[in-house]
């Protein structure tokens, strides 16, 4: 049988009842012959309720660096429902042992609450995998050369298991969530929206980079650097499904395009709300502008997203660039007070209320006019398109944030999205 790896999110971990219908499907996998290493998250609301309270200890002032202790803190919550998931296997019957990260070890830089793995030690695993036990590994955090507990950013726990899967050179990397899989675009939106058995790892990061949450996009990137294979499923099917018939469920994120994954054009429709676009206008037509500009947000450690520098007139062009909503202010106050003044641009304008929608495929290497089709859709919606951004899988447009789901409705129907 096979070394498999089962990753639990939150909120399959969000009660003392939803760990012990983890266990028993644990179980379930261990006592098939599967050798099995669980990476859980924190219980759902944990991990916000741990930092709340710093945060009501001490609210962020300008020069305050509390980033170790949070990582101290915020580790605590993975702890906690791994060692409750050994006690619930062990109850089960089923031998088990749970480790901290920095117990394997998951070794990281010292980047606290982003830190990146650098290593994993699998021979304390699989030594209690050979000696028939169920390995618990913390998801989401590590540990520095320097001993400090680090964590890796919301959603780590994806990336964890992915990184243990590739040490121990696992035969698959199960997802266990709170949807079924991976669909053509979010059900909320689109009713109609159909659940893919099978996604190319390329799609997937183009869908996790544009604003699809069912992975994080660090998990991807890590599948793909180390060729695992992933499968993402729910956690909420009942716990005694035949076991066959759970390991073909969900969506599979395959590295080998097949002939189904050519025909189809458009894989999928992402969006994003927590975009912001930035205008330098009147800026200087001239070499090294864009570096001054983007330069100065890069040492900000401000990530941009699309980028349009307009057609010059009389020597002046206008420069646009999306960044997160949530760097939006900074951003701004950072152009007018540092870059506006050495640029001799006019003014700075911007807009936080905007969005981006992206369709996604394979398919789009091979076939033409999917970006027209794309554009003449929106233009029947009445839609203005900002700004557009494409590569050779995607096509992304901004618009106006309060066109975002009739855009994302009317791309999945003109694509034939809902046709199975």
């Amino acid at each position: 049988m096979a070394l498999i790896v089962h990753k639990y999110g939150g909120t399959s971990m969000g009660s003392t009842e939803r760990i012990r219908n983890v266990a028993k499907r644990v179980a379930k996998w261990a006592r098939a012959g599967h050798q099995i290493v669980v990476v859980p998250s924190a219980m759902s609301g944990e991990t916000n309720r741990l930092l709340g309270l710093a945060k009501e200890l001490a609210p962020a002032k300008p020069g305050d660096d509390y980033s170790r202790e949070l990582d101290m803190l915020a580790s605590t919550g993975e702890q906690a429902s791994s060692a409750l998931l050994a006690i619930a296997l062990q109850s089960e019957g089923q031998p088990s042992v749970s480790y901290a990260g920095w117990q394997v070890a998951i070794k990281t830089n010292s980047a606290f609450t982003k830190a990146r793995i650098e290593s994993i030690d699998d021979m304390r695993v699989m030594g209690d995998l050979n000696a028939g036990k169920v390995v618990i590994i913390t998801g989401f955090q590590g540990v520095d050369d320097n001993g400090n507990i680090t964590t890796l950013g919301r959603g780590g726990s994806d990336t964890s298991a992915v990184a243990v899967a590739a040490a121990l050179k696992a035969a698959e990397c199960l997802i266990f969530t709170d949807v079924d899989g991976v669909y053509t675009t979010d059900p909320r939106v689109v009713p109609e929206a159909r659940r893919l058995k099978t996604v190319s790892f390329e799609e997937m990061l183009e869908m996790a980079s544009l604003g699809s949450k069912v992975l994080q996009i660090r998990s991807v990137e890590f599948a793909g650097k180390y060729k695992v294979p992933m499968r993402v499923l729910s956690s909420f099917t009942p716990w005694d499904i035949d076991i066959n018939e759970e390991a073909a469920s969900g969506t599979l994120i395959t590295f080998e395009e097949d002939e189904q994954m050519e025909q189809a054009v458009v894989s999928g429709i992402a969006f994003n709300r927590d975009e912001a676009k930035i205008s330098v206008v009147g800026v200087p037509d001239k070499p090294g502008i864009a570096y001054q500009i983007l330069g100065a947000v890069a040492d900000a450690n401000i990530e941009v997203d699309v980028i349009i520098q307009n057609l010059s007139k009389d020597g002046k062009t206008d420069f646009s660039f999306t960044v997160h909503r949530n760097d939006y202010a900074k951003t701004i106050d950072l152009l007018k007070e540092k870059v506006l003044p050495s640029l001799g641009a006019a003014e700075v304008l911007g807009d936080a209320k905007i969005c981006k929608v992206s369709i996604v495929g394979i398919g789009m290497r091979s076939h033409v006019g999917v970006a027209s089709k794309m554009f003449r859709s929106l233009s029947e919606e009445g839609i203005n398109i900002q700004m557009i951004s494409t590569s050779e899988i995607k096509t992304s447009v901004v618009i106006d944030e309060k066109y975002m789901e009739l855009a994302v409705r009317a791309l999945h129907k003109a694509f034939d999205l809902d046709q199975a």
